[in-house]
Parts: C-alpha cells; structure tokens; sequence
C-alpha cells in the first residue's frame, strides 16, 4: 500500500485529503510539539517511524522542509539517498526503485538506484509531474502514531517567521507567470515584469542569471537549481532557454517566449515565439492590457 505520513499540532483533520489524492493509509502523529518544524524533533519522529514500520521505499518533497530533514534521516537509517528526481520508476522483479535525475549541471539525466540499502531514500522535486485527480469517494485506513517524547524534544526554538515577498500568488502556485532573464541587461527593468504580472493577475519569476546578478531574488528563480513550475501561461522574457531553465518550466500548459535570438533554445519549448527587444515588446503589452 502507498502509506503518507502526516506531521503536526492539529493536523489529524487533513488526512483525508491525502487519501483523496492517492494514499492508501495516513500515519499521523498529531501533538502541539511538532506545532512549529525543528528538524530534529521532526527528523527523531520520522527515524521511530522508519524503525517501526521498515517501509522499502521513503519519499519527499524536495522542498526546503524535505531537503532540511531527508539528509538527516537517511543516515539515521544508514541507507542511500536521492535528491531532486525528476521521474521515477518501480523496477518489479528486482524490487528496486530506479531514481533519475539531472547531473552534471542538468546537461545528462542519471539513473539511480540503491541495491542494498532500506529504505530507499529520495526527494522529488515539486510540481515535476501532475498531481493525480483528487477523489473524494476513496477510502483509506488512518493510524493515530505515538512517539517518545524525547523524540519530540528540540535544541532548537523558532524566534521568527518571515515569509517570502512575491508579487502575486506563491510562484509553484501561480497560473500565470512572467520570467525575466539576461536579456532584461538590469534590475530596474524588471519593475516592468511586475507590472505586466499583475496586470494578469500573475507572479513574476527568474532565470538563475537574473538571480546570480541580484536582478531578483532566490525566492523567485525557475530551474533545476530553483523552482519547478507548471503554469497555465508563463511568459519568458529575455530568457534563452538553458537546460536547466527549462527543466523548471516546460510543464507549462502555454509558453510565449520574447527574445531578439531567433535561434535561443527557448524557442524549442515555446507555443508562441516572438522575436524582438523585451525591453520594447513588454511596454507593448503593458499599454495594450491598460488599454
């Protein structure tokens, strides 16, 4: 059975949900300790309920929560660990769980797999493939899991939550995004990414060159090094459209890509391509949607 374990103070109410959208059976260990992640006593929780119920296969978001607590766990378990697959694969006669993902700066995809180690251990990364279709009419077993409280027990203490400054929706939630890449040459020109996001009601990302250049922040950068996305409309703005771009967002329902090179490989991915200046097309737009 596909199992999901579920963490928290005041969270045994969403197990449902996990089961609408494809678990089998929902662990939960529902206690006000685990009201606020500390990645030891979330990492202590899930090591008892490795130890437990000896799963043959553990998997996580590669989320900055799952990327925290996996590598602490995987040498709890004295196993092997995956990071950022993008596509994986249940091999049946050997029972192994075969883990790809990009290497060598995203230009080759490797094929991995952990023979003798258990559980095996990977991250995936978000929004990489669609989710399945949530079904209400499904069943499922839930069990109420009890750890030692030494286990819920932390060094840490949580002194403050800031969360992240986006223009419009979270950007692995956004429906539309606009991206900005080199080609937007400064930081001061991407005030104009944000005003044609919002004008459609969208959120603005980034390619890891606009980041690398302070143009924007982390937080909003599309890739294999940052987010995985899949809008219904992203349009990439000065965006050449290198490997690791694209693996970030060309789940895309509709991509309209802008770029004075006819031949950018971000052309390849686009339903529409159009070959002119940013800096000239975007204030188009921008008067078009105000008009």
């Amino acid at each position: 059975p596909l199992s999901a374990v579920l963490l928290g103070s005041n969270v045994a109410g969403q197990a449902d949900d996990l089961i609408a959208g494809g678990a089998d059976q929902v662990y939960v260990v529902d206690t006000p300790e685990l009201a606020s992640f500390l990645a030891d006593s979330y990492t202590k929780t899930l090591a008892a309920l490795v130890q437990r119920h000896k799963p043959e296969i553990f998997i996580a978001s590669a989320t900055s929560t799952g990327r925290t607590i996996m590598p602490l766990l995987y040498v709890d378990a004295e196993t092997g660990l995956t990071a950022d697959c993008t596509e994986l694969t249940i091999e049946k006669a050997e029972r192994l769980l075969l883990q790809t993902r990009p290497a060598i700066g995203g230009n080759v995809m490797a094929d991995i797999r952990t023979p003798l180690g258990r559980p095996q251990m990977c991250t995936v990364r978000p929004r990489s493939k669609k989710p399945l279709p949530v079904d209400r009419s499904r069943t499922g077993k839930v069990f109420r899991e009890s750890v030692d409280k030494r286990d819920l027990s932390s060094v840490m203490k949580l002194l403050e939550f800031l969360p992240e400054k986006n223009v419009g929706a979270p950007l692995q939630d956004a429906e539309i995004i606009v991206s900005g890449g080199k080609g937007m040459k400064n930081a001061k020109n991407f005030a104009m990414l944000e005003e044609l996001a919002r004008l459609l009601g969208g959120s603005v990302g980034a390619s890891r060159t606009a980041v690398d250049l302070n143009w924007a922040p982390y937080s909003s950068q599309v890739g294999l090094s940052g987010k995985s996305v899949t809008p219904k409309l992203y349009i990439a703005c000065g965006i050449s459209g290198a490997v690791q771009h694209l693996a970030g967002m060309s789940a895309s329902d509709t991509v309209i890509a802008i770029n004075t090179d006819p031949e950018a490989p971000i052309f390849r991915v686009a339903d529409l391509a159009i070959v002119g200046d940013v800096l000239e097309v975007v204030p188009a737009l921008i008067g078009r949607l105000k008009s």
